[in-house]
């Protein structure tokens, strides 16, 4: 039987010390990606979004999800809401997306999450630009608006 217990327990602790590193340097790319490309895909599209009579804003709450709301034409009640987020204690960049939205101003909000851009892989994420985030979130708000014109309450 002979197992070395010692040899163990220090592997042990090489593995968890490996996670923690992981864990924090996920934490600082998704502070860089939200600080130089998603802050300023949200700010290009806002001033965008203002050219339309449509409110809109971001926020981030750090190390766990950056938010881009956007509100119903001519008001400041929310329509519809673009979360990316780190799930708890990711060691890559493997982000969700969360869609929230109401059909009309008086509809209760209703949720869906899913992976955050199919096809970028978590090395990518930081090698996207503005532009591809501001094209996936007018995806988004398209698709959802529209269905929800055309859909029954």
């Amino acid at each position: 039987m002979g197992s070395d217990w010692k040899k163990d327990l220090a592997g042990f602790f090489e593995e968890y010390a490996i996670i923690e590193t992981s864990k924090k340097e996920t934490l600082d790319d998704f502070g860089q990606f939200c600080e130089f490309i998603a802050e300023p895909a949200f700010e290009n599209l806002a001033a965008e979004l203002k050219e339309f009579g449509i409110r809109s804003k971001s926020r981030r709450n750090r190390g766990k999800s950056i938010t881009f709301l956007i509100n119903f034409p001519g008001t400041r009640i929310d329509n519809f809401h673009y979360a990316i987020c780190l799930p708890k204690n990711s060691i890559e960049l493997r982000l969700t997306l969360r869609i929230r939205g109401r059909k009309n101003r008086k509809h209760v909000l209703e949720e869906k999450s899913l992976p955050f851009m199919d096809g970028v892989n978590p090395a990518g994420v930081l090698k996207l630009k503005k532009e591809d985030i501001i094209s996936n979130v007018i995806k988004h708000y398209r698709n959802f608006v529209l269905e929800s014109l055309t859909t029954s309450l």
